[in-house]
């Protein structure tokens, strides 16, 4: 079960590379824009920080297009490069194309019917969005748990993403995510509860009372 962050600042990512529990980092477009840089940049800035899978998302637009940018990207960055695209027609025709020499992720999923497509078309990687599929009514772990009987014929796994808090990122995993990727705002999150804080509290008072 790999925790990646999701990020795209390289001072961010150090950080987390630092704790020690970092498989990977997944980026996408938003974060990218975030950051203020230019997406060649970026990758190249996380390559350097990070030994693991780093995820990059092509921009959406024809099969062509899609193609041309993930060529560029997987030529500076082989073999750890993990092509992201969105789960559209043209996105699946790229898997298909490319997904046997260039691992690739099936990104912005909701339901099943877009999981078996993209197993179809050979993803390395499926990742639903949990928490935005709950906020918009629907049932994120409970799709993830549905999705795992769906793929179980096929060699891709389950990277669960839009996580915002340590539940999420629990509720995931026991829902039977392979992997789960989350801000390092929350990673740091999940470190922390107030029984650990009260009790450290306890330990320190100990030391100082007299012999």
């Amino acid at each position: 079960m790999a925790l990646f962050v999701d990020s795209a600042d390289a001072d961010e990512v150090k950080r987390a590379m630092e704790l020690g529990v970092i498989y990977g980092v997944t980026t996408n477009p938003i974060l990218i824009a975030r950051s203020g840089k230019e997406a060649r940049q970026v990758i190249a800035e996380l390559s350097e920080i990070c030994p693991g899978p780093i995820f990059h998302q092509v921009a959406a637009g024809s099969t062509e297009e899609m193609l041309a940018e993930a060529k560029t990207f997987s030529a500076r960055l082989p073999q750890r490069l993990v092509i992201k695209v969105p789960c559209t027609l043209e996105g699946l025709r790229l898997v298909s194309q490319i997904g046997e020499e260039t691992p690739c992720a099936v990104t912005a999923i909701f339901t099943l019917a877009q999981t078996y497509l993209a197993c179809q078309a050979g993803a390395r990687y499926v990742i639903p969005y949990v928490n935005r599929l709950t906020r918009a009514g629907g049932d994120g772990p409970g799709l993830v748990k549905t999705m795992r009987e769906i793929i179980s014929e096929s060699e891709a796994e389950i990277l669960a993403a839009s996580l915002k808090s340590p539940q999420d990122v629990v509720s995931a995993l026991f829902s039977g995510a392979h992997h789960v990727t989350a801000p390092l705002k929350v990673i740091e999150e999940m470190a922390k509860d107030q029984l650990t804080a009260e009790a450290l509290a306890e330990f320190a008072a100990a030391q100082d009372e007299p012999s």
